[in-house]
């Protein structure tokens, strides 16, 4: 079956699902990975690797989903809870701009009380202040909420945020596409549809958004392929998706527990979501989660960009990840890989080659 699906994917055809399912539980690593650089190389025939200098802000760790697998969130009354006030946000996207930085990347827990106007203030001011910052913030778990908690459509919400000064938006609580997982992992969160529903009407209001997924929590290989189909056919319909981010579930301080997934696991699917995702122009390697290591490997198994340099970063941190790149760091990394470096804006525009 490799020989077909080698011919296919070099024909730039689309895989079937046994296909998919094949590669990722019985083929090779490095044929999966060979494979995934071939078509890599073919949509990047360069020699570039991206990355953008950005700062997540969590504006808040107060948060009612209680995800199993999250170890970030906190009650409401709990003593390490918090909301940053609007000028301490303010004071770190100044030192983010200080550092020739373009993105402003935004989320934190679903919040119980902060309702629409709240968010079209934030926005609003930080257009003002920081015209030249993108602004991309908060996962379609989060919009759904504001729209909750403000009476409002879903669609209402995004086109208002939109407005407000809302540029794109992060494919965060992706987790996994299919809601027998979801349902164990994170019961209090939006189903699968939902999720992609945003990320639809998202995509209908021209803004652009990426695509994520944290696996490793005890799901099934079929669900997997399941999540990087259902992107695919969101892609297909719209083609708003700029990237796909895969990254491995960080066990440490979490209610799930369990094992890390390996190196091997980590490369084996971002591999086959190279293959299967034709139709997304990027796939991100995750440092910030596998380490700078891992993910200089990851450029060669179908990985073309190297995502931001994360100037904080206290999602990942609070399960107990902590790696941490300069922009200099992170262009020594591609260089050694062999790669360009280039500096991108968070749709991909290239600012600056190294």
């Amino acid at each position: 079956m490799l020989t077909e699906i080698a011919l296919k994917t070099g024909r730039g055809e689309t895989l079937s699902r046994e296909e998919a399912l094949f590669l990722l539980t019985e083929a090779e690593l490095l044929d999966l990975g060979q494979l995934a650089a071939a078509v890599r190389n073919r949509l990047h025939p360069g020699a570039e690797v991206s990355f953008v200098i950005d700062r997540n802000v969590n504006y808040t760790n107060i948060c009612t989903s209680k995800c199993r697998f999250c170890a970030f969130y906190r009650e409401a009354d709990d003593p390490e809870a918090y909301l940053l006030d609007i000028e301490v946000i303010f004071g770190k996207i100044e030192e983010l701009v200080a550092h020739q930085g373009t993105q402003l990347l935004m989320q934190g827990g679903m919040h119980p009380d902060l309702r629409i106007d709240w968010f079209e203030n934030l926005f609003r001011r930080i257009k003002e202040r920081f015209p030249a910052v993108q602004v991309h913030c908060l996962s379609p778990a989060e919009i759904i909420q504001i729209a909750e908690l403000s009476a409002v459509s879903m669609p209402d919400c995004l086109q208002r945020l939109h407005r407000a000064g809302l540029d794109s938006l992060p494919g965060g609580g992706a987790e996994i596409l299919v809601d027998t997982v979801r349902g164990k992992v994170s019961p209090n969160k939006i189903g699968w549809q939902a999720w992609a529903e945003v990320m639809r009407e998202a995509h209908r209001l021209g803004m652009p958004t990426t695509a994520t997924m944290m696996f490793g929590m005890g799901e099934q290989p079929q669900d997997v392929v399941e999540h990087l189909f259902r992107v695919r056919q969101i892609q297909a319909e719209t083609g708003g998706f700029t990237a796909f981010i895969p990254w491995t579930f960080q066990p440490a301080n979490t209610e799930l527990g369990g094992e890390t997934a390996s190196g091997v696991d980590y490369l084996k699917v971002l591999a086959l979501s190279r293959l299967v995702l034709d139709n997304v122009p990027n796939i991100q390697a995750s440092w910030v989660t596998q380490g700078a290591g891992l993910a200089q490997v990851a450029l060669f198994f179908g990985a073309n960009d190297l995502g931001g340099t994360m100037l904080e970063e206290n999602v990942v941190a609070a399960a107990g990840v902590a790696f941490r790149m300069s922009r200099e760091e992170i262009i020594d990394l591609i260089r050694e890989a062999g790669f360009t470096p280039a500096l991108r804006t968070t749709t991909y525009e290239v600012l600056q080659a190294y």
